[in-house]
């Protein structure tokens, strides 16, 4: 059967894919945080998984508001950087795996969680700058990503958004779909976005250091407390966009440890923990979890 065998947390910041595409990652700036990220990219060469189910947040790019679905798991064979305004990102176009994502489609709504199933859709820097952070940059026109994506797009744009809790036993359905899957394959499951910023009104530029590593240590240790951290305190304490980490919750409660909405298992094992500020005007939030 398939199995998720480990999860991956990040910041999607569009800033770092510009650092990146105009060759400015070893500038002073930049430099100490893509140093964050050397071993995760050498991690995702030693564990190359053969799907990752990359947990994202789409940015206007393939849905406006005219169309806001809560949770939309995309299940075709690929996907297209979007165009952002300033043209799509010089990166490999996305390949999907349309026969898991089709099954956890349908194990998922069998399980009563109501998603949206997108045939076709561009995918903004949402998904493609965690793929850059941990692949590296690669060359649209020769390389590849190394391995299938499944875009899972999570409303966290336009309120209301799902709470934590529901993001958590998400992640736990998703994993009983996955390990119904008749085939051997090795998933990653990726969480990304956040941490704390605020982009607009009086507070602006916002970042809190130590809520972001506080939601670290209870994503890491105390995923229970973590998913029940009401809407309000994201908001107050980590600005309008740090609901963006509820996503990340649906990572962690795809995690063996995690049965019946209960941290009941072997805790995963934490191979690398990163934080860093700023980039832009955001924290840069990571880690790396594998299961035991």
């Amino acid at each position: 059967m398939a199995k998720i065998t480990a999860s991956v947390y990040t910041s999607h910041v569009p800033a770092i894919g510009a650092a990146m595409d105009l060759g400015k990652t070893e500038e002073a700036y930049w430099q100490p945080l893509f140093a964050g990220y050397e071993y995760s990219k050498q991690w995702m060469k030693d564990n190359k998984p053969d799907v990752v189910l990359l947990v994202f947040n789409d940015h206007a790019t393939a849905f406006s508001l005219d169309m806001i679905p809560t949770f939309a798991i995309g299940t075709a064979d690929q996907y297209q950087p979007a165009d952002e305004g300033w043209g799509p990102r010089p990166v490999p176009v996305v390949q999907g795996h349309s026969a898991l994502a089709s099954h956890i489609a349908h194990s998922v709504i069998q399980q009563d969680f109501d998603l949206t199933i997108v045939n076709k859709m561009d995918v903004d820097h949402g998904l493609t700058v965690p793929l850059s952070l941990m692949c590296g940059s690669l060359d649209p026109k020769t390389d590849q990503w190394p391995c299938p994506v499944i875009p899972f797009a999570v409303n966290v744009v336009q309120y209301p958004v799902p709470s934590g809790k529901r993001c958590f036993d998400l992640g736990q359905a998703i994993r009983k779909a996955v390990e119904s899957y008749d085939e051997d394959l090795n998933v990653h499951i990726w969480g990304t976005g956040g941490m704390s910023h605020q982009l607009q009104g009086p507070r602006a530029g916002l970042i809190n250091r130590d809520w972001d590593n506080a939601f670290l240590d209870k994503l890491i240790a105390d995923p229970i407390a973590a998913a029940h951290i009401p809407h309000i305190d994201y908001v107050r304490d980590a600005g309008s966009e740090g609901i963006e980490l509820v996503m990340w919750l649906i990572a962690r409660g795809a995690m063996s440890d995690i049965s019946d909405g209960k941290q009941t298992g072997i805790p995963p094992t934490l191979k690398h923990r990163f934080y860093h500020v700023p980039a832009s005007n955001t924290a840069v939030g990571h880690a790396i979890l594998e299961n035991s």
